[in-house]
């Protein structure tokens, strides 16, 4: 895509989709169009991130209008029955928090920091994690929630206030000792008694088993572990994000990209993620960024990996294809969107491209 005017490329699927949405919220696509999904999903900051960031590459208007409403439209799912939960730092860092950085709006601030409050309230001190999820899970954490910390490192700065940053670093210290194994690799799921903190299993989530490693989970580590490096500068942090991107690049298939699960059986049958790919770059470049002697090395696999993506997923050109990447997968154990276009994958693969082109805002 790149060799081919990328960005005019992106820009026309993009106009393309905003015009053919009709406010609806997109989650993933089958041939090509994107289905819809509810406003509290997880997944509803992605789209308006994707406008946030081709505002911020072309200065354009039209992407800017788009994006305005959308942190106010996830506000108001807090003041009705709703399923928000640890993920509002996907929802409101690419909605409210890039909205502030990039305009300077008042509103937006505001709505970025009631959603770092709403997280902050879901942290439980006697095992020192965020719980994931609504309804049963109240001693349940998972991987993602990695990725969402930037949501409370944010406030804290924000604010002067340092209990969202201590928060998020005792999540962050959590999932160093109960997520990522001493290989490198990556759980889904923890279970802690929410009583008295302690840890009860490991689950496999989404991902083959609680033994397993899912790659998107791998991926969420890198990109998160290596933010929160550079939010606290702990370097504990930064050794867990090498070593979770060390087991990630060594267990890439032949085509250069990620099975969904690296300890699914029978690998070479079983469906790659795209979306792990993407998130992983952006992670790769994140430590690239870090500055350590292994600069070159995290840019160069970030770069190959991306190569690899683009070769083997590209989506076709087309505007009315809506997607960017093809082979995405959301959930293989339910057999639920696979082989698709996920729409955290393209953000994730457009996020990789800006940042390449210099593109120096920090979402997450």
């Amino acid at each position: 895509m790149r060799n081919q005017d990328w960005m005019g490329n992106v820009q026309d699927k993009m106009v393309y989709l905003q015009d053919h949405l009709n406010g609806r919220v997109p989650w993933y696509a089958e041939k090509g169009k994107y289905i819809g999904c509810r406003e509290d999903f997880w997944v509803s900051g992605f789209w308006p991130g994707m406008l946030w960031i081709m505002y911020g590459m072309t200065g354009r208007e039209y992407f800017r209008d788009a994006a305005w409403e959308w942190d106010a439209r996830l506000e108001a799912c807090f003041v009705k029955e709703n399923n928000l939960h640890h993920d509002v730092g996907f929802q409101f860092l690419p909605t409210a928090v890039i909205k502030y950085k990039l305009t300077g709006d008042e509103q937006a601030r505001r709505r970025g920091l009631l959603a770092a409050g709403f997280l902050a309230g879901r942290f439980n001190p006697a095992g020192n994690f965020i719980r994931a999820w609504n309804q049963d899970k109240t001693g349940w954490a998972i991987i993602d929630s990695a990725m969402n910390l930037s949501l409370l490192f944010w406030a804290a700065e924000e604010t002067g206030d340092p209990r969202f940053a201590h928060i998020a670093a005792a999540h962050a210290g959590t999932v160093l000792t109960e997520f990522i194994r001493p290989d490198g690799s990556v759980c889904h799921v923890v279970s802690f008694d929410p009583f008295t903190g302690k840890k009860i299993e490991s689950l496999g989530g989404q991902g083959y088993d609680g033994k397993s490693a899912w790659s998107r989970g791998q991926a969420w580590a890198v990109y998160g572990m290596a933010n929160t490096w550079r939010y606290t500068k702990d370097g504990k942090f930064l050794e867990a994000a090498e070593r979770v991107a060390g087991y990630f690049l060594a267990h890439l298939e032949k085509s250069g990209l990620p099975c969904w699960d690296f300890r699914a059986p029978d690998r070479e049958a079983e469906p790659l993620d795209s979306s792990a790919a993407a998130i992983a770059v952006c992670g790769l470049l994140e430590l690239a960024e870090a500055g350590t002697e292994k600069a070159d090395f995290y840019r160069e696999a970030a770069g190959k990996l991306l190569g690899n993506l683009e070769l083997r997923c590209g989506a076709p050109g087309e505007a009315s294809w809506e997607g960017l990447l093809l082979h995405g997968t959301g959930h293989r154990p339910a057999g639920e969107q696979v082989d698709v276009s996920l729409i955290y994958g393209d953000y994730f693969y457009l996020e990789a491209l800006a940042r390449l082109e210099g593109w120096g805002v920090k979402i997450f």
